[in-house]
C-alpha cells in the first residue's frame, strides 16, 4: 500500500529537482536510512529512471542527509522477490513520471500485503493469502458457516477463514515500513495492536476443513496453520476430493470454497473436464444447502461444473485472468443423509 507524498509538474531536471527539494522527506526517512526507487517514465521528457531516481536522492539528503544506500528497481523487477520487498532493504518511494506530471509515493507496507507472516511452507501454484480472503468474502462467508476446500493445498483458504471466524486482523505479527517512519507514533500503534488483539476470539465459533489428496500439501498446510496461531481451528486431511462430504450444521448449510487447477497450457483442459465435473456433481448431489464457490480462469472449464453460478469476482493470479464463480445455497433442499 502506498500514500501520496507529492505531485506536480516537470518538464525538465531543473524543474525536477526543485519541487523534490520541497518534499517533506523526513517525514518518512531518517538520516542514513537505505533508499529504494521504483520509478516508471510514459511519454515524458524526463524518460531517464535512472536519472529521476538520483535527483530524488540528492534532494533527500538535501533535507534529510545521505542514506546509507540507494537502489533503483525496475517496474517489471519480481514483486515475489524477497530482495525487493524485504522491509530491511529501506523505504521505497514509488515514482510515475506520465507526460509532465510527477507523482511521487511512499511505500507503507515494507513486505508485500499479502504476506502475512504464516506461510513459509506452499505446494504446487499456492495461493495469495488477500486473494484467499477475498474468495472468502466475495463468496458471502462470514465466519458463521462451516468451511471447506477440498483441494486445500498449502492450506490457505481455510487459515484465511480461521482468521476470519476468529475476527484475527490480517498482519497482526508482522512489522510494516510506516513503522520506521520519523513521525510514525509508537503508543499509536501499540494500542491499535491492543485494539485488535481484544476483538480476537479464543477460538472459531464454526468447523473448519482442507483435505488434499497430497500428504505433503497437507504437511505444509498443518504447519501454516500452527504459525498462523489457527492450528486447533482448522483439521486438514490426506483425502480425494470424491470423498468429500458436508459436516458441522444442524441447518445443513456452509460454503464450498476451491481454487482448483486452471487448465491455461494447450492441452491441459482435457484432462481437467473429470476433474471439474466431479467438483460439480458433489456440489449438486451433497452440498445442494451449501454455497459453492469456485475460482476458475477458463469458461470450458466452469461449464463442467453443471451449477447455476454467478460472478462474484474478476482478478488475477500469477498474472493469469480468473473469476469466482458462486452457487448460492438452495435452503430446504435435504442433504444425502440427513434427517
Amino acid at each position: 500500500m502506498i500514500v501520496r507524498v507529492a505531485t506536480f509538474r516537470a518538464r525538465s531536471f531543473i524543474e525536477l529537482e526543485r519541487h523534490a527539494r520541497r518534499i517533506e522527506w523526513d517525514r518518512f526517512v531518517s538520516r542514513g536510512s537505505p533508499l529504494r526507487f521504483r520509478v516508471t517514465s510514459r511519454k515524458s521528457k524526463l524518460y531517464h529512471t535512472e536519472a529521476i531516481a538520483q535527483r530524488l536522492a540528492d534532494a533527500v539528503a538535501h533535507r534529510v542527509g545521505d542514506a546509507s544506500s540507494i537502489s533503483l528497481l525496475r517496474d517489471d523487477d519480481d514483486e515475489q522477490s524477497p530482495e525487493t520487498t524485504t522491509a530491511d532493504n529501506g523505504q521505497m518511494f514509488v515514482v510515475r513520471a506520465l507526460r509532465d506530471e510527477i507523482m511521487v509515493s511512499a511505500d507503507t507496507s515494507g513486505e508485500l500485503l499479502h504476506r502475512r507472516g504464516y506461510r513459509q511452507a506452499v505446494a504446487k501454484a499456492p495461493l495469495r493469502e488477500t486473494l484467499a480472503a477475498a474468495m472468502l468474502m466475495g463468496a458471502g462467508w462470514s465466519g458463521d458457516t462451516p468451511l471447506l476446500d477440498p483441494m486445500c493445498g498449502s492450506g490457505t483458504i481455510p487459515i484465511e477463514g480461521a482468521m476470519i471466524a476468529r475476527r484475527m486482523a490480517p498482519g497482526l505479527g508482522r512489522p510494516f515500513a510506516a513503522q520506521r517512519w520519523p513521525e510514525s507514533e509508537r503508543g499509536v500503534w501499540n494500542r491499535l495492536v491492543s485494539a485488535a488483539k481484544e476483538t480476537m476470539l479464543e477460538r472459531s465459533p464454526v468447523p473448519i476443513r482442507g483435505s488434499d489428496r497430497d500428504a505433503g500439501a497437507i504437511a505444509s498446510a498443518r504447519a501454516n496453520a500452527e504459525r498462523a496461531g489457527v492450528a486447533a481451528d482448522a483439521d486438514f486431511d490426506v483425502a480425494p476430493l470424491s470423498s468429500a462430504e458436508p459436516f458441522g450444521s444442524s441447518s445443513g448449510e456452509g460454503m464450498l470454497l476451491v481454487n482448483p487447477p486452471y487448465g491455461v497450457r494447450i492441452g491441459e483442459v482435457e484432462s481437467l473436464r473429470d476433474l471439474y465435473a466431479t467438483l460439480g456433481r458433489l456440489a449438486r448431489e451433497r452440498f445442494s444447502r451449501w454455497t459453492v464457490g469456485v475460482l476458475a480462469a477458463e469458461p470450458r472449464l466452469e461449464a463442467q461444473l453443471g451449477l447455476m453460478v454467478e460472478e462474484r469476482l474478476a482478478t488475477s493470479n500469477g498474472g493469469i485472468p480468473v473469476k469466482l464463480w458462486v452457487r448460492a445455497a438452495k435452503p430446504g433442499v435435504p442433504v444425502p443423509g440427513s434427517c
